[in-house]
């Protein structure tokens, strides 16, 4: 985590450079800032299936995504105030600043595991430890150590393609609402940039609240009783039924504040994703949370690349947004009918999994 979020902060902070410099440099630097941003949602799932119990772990996604859907919402608002004082390079070299400050925090506030952290008190560590379903990695002896995950065993049980279809189908959903909605409100409704900001913000501030609301309800049914597996199918359902609804109804919306009521709420609801699938890969396989996120993540990037580019491709061919919006909602109602019939919340026996 702090190697990637130190990456990507000298990339966002170089590019006014590269930018200046050549194609070549800026391209550079914007491919240095993906790949480094892609160890942080893997090493936030990791890390939190060492230090939270089962019943606990809702809550924290929805906090750790809340800060993630928070920085899009601060970001959208403040971004051309900056340019508007400091230049079209304000924003990276402001944010570039901010992510290395960051790093100095995380690393001396964090560590990978409850028993290697210095400032634990033995009151948390034996609560962490008591409370979890499997023990810390480093409570277990291996015959030998693992280089490589079984990713052919992984990909042999259909709850991994549960996962797998429902990051592809988040990712696609979230970034072409995060892509094209100022464009959206600016085409459709003749909404300036700097309103436009507004309108984009809003929907990101409603996920980070929701996601947390759904994480805390995850985490209240998990303790009355209710099973794991269905409260994932019951979230993840709300996560891609929900946005599904909401674009149709973004679909004849005539005014724009109708509009950005129905984009909110598609969003908005998204954030029950998180509660979703997004803690499951703790759960199926909690040796390998990482690998499962990156592996799911990979399937999510590039949905996420077509998803964007096709959106521009469909409007230039077709002239609108509308049979786009109806083609994400047609896929977000499949993708719920996929998970719920493949999703489970127990650990899934990989065949031998933990020893080679």
């Amino acid at each position: 985590m702090a190697w990637g979020v130190t990456l990507w902060s000298m990339a966002t902070f170089l590019t006014p450079w590269a930018a200046e410099t050549s194609l070549w440099a800026l391209l550079a630097m914007r491919i240095l800032l993906g790949a480094a941003e892609g160890v942080a949602l893997p090493s936030m799932n990791n890390m939190i299936s060492r230090w939270f119990p089962k019943t606990e772990r809702s809550r924290a996604v929805g906090i750790g995504m809340a800060g993630f859907h928070l920085g899009s919402a601060i970001g959208l608002l403040i971004s051309p105030i900056i340019m508007a004082r400091a230049g079209i390079f304000g924003p990276f070299v402001i944010f570039g600043l901010f992510g290395f400050l960051w790093v100095l925090v995380w690393l001396s506030a964090t560590s990978s595991s409850p028993d290697r952290h210095p400032q634990i008190s033995n009151y948390e560590l034996h609560y962490i430890i008591n409370n979890r379903t499997t023990p810390l990695p480093q409570e277990k002896e291996f015959g030998k150590s693992r280089v490589i995950p079984p990713f052919k065993k992984l990909l042999s049980k259909m709850p991994t393609w549960a996962l797998i279809s429902a990051n592809a189908m988040h990712s696609w959903g979230y970034f072409v609402m995060l892509s094209w909605m100022p464009i959206y409100f600016n085409t459709i409704f003749r909404v300036d940039l700097r309103q436009a900001a507004w309108f984009s913000a809003l929907p990101w501030a409603m996920m980070a609240i929701l996601g947390y609301a759904a994480g805390t309800i995850s985490d209240m049914l998990i303790r009355s009783g209710v099973t794991v597996t269905y409260t994932r199918k019951v979230m993840q359902s709300i996560g891609f039924v929900g946005p599904g609804i909401a674009l149709l109804g973004l679909n004849v919306a005539k005014d724009p504040s109708v509009a950005s009521a129905w984009l909110t709420a598609a969003v908005g609801l998204s954030s029950f994703s998180h509660s979703g699938f997004l803690v499951n890969l703790q759960e199926i396989a909690p040796n390998f949370a990482g690998v499962l996120h990156g592996m799911s993540n990979t399937a999510g990037t590039l949905a996420a690349i077509v998803g964007t580019i096709g959106a521009g491709f469909f409007v230039e061919k077709m002239g609108s947004f509308q049979g786009f919006l109806v083609l994400t909602s047609l896929l977000y109602m499949a993708c719920a009918l996929f998970w719920n019939l493949f999703a489970t919340g127990e650990q899934v026996n990989f065949d031998n999994e933990i020893n080679t």
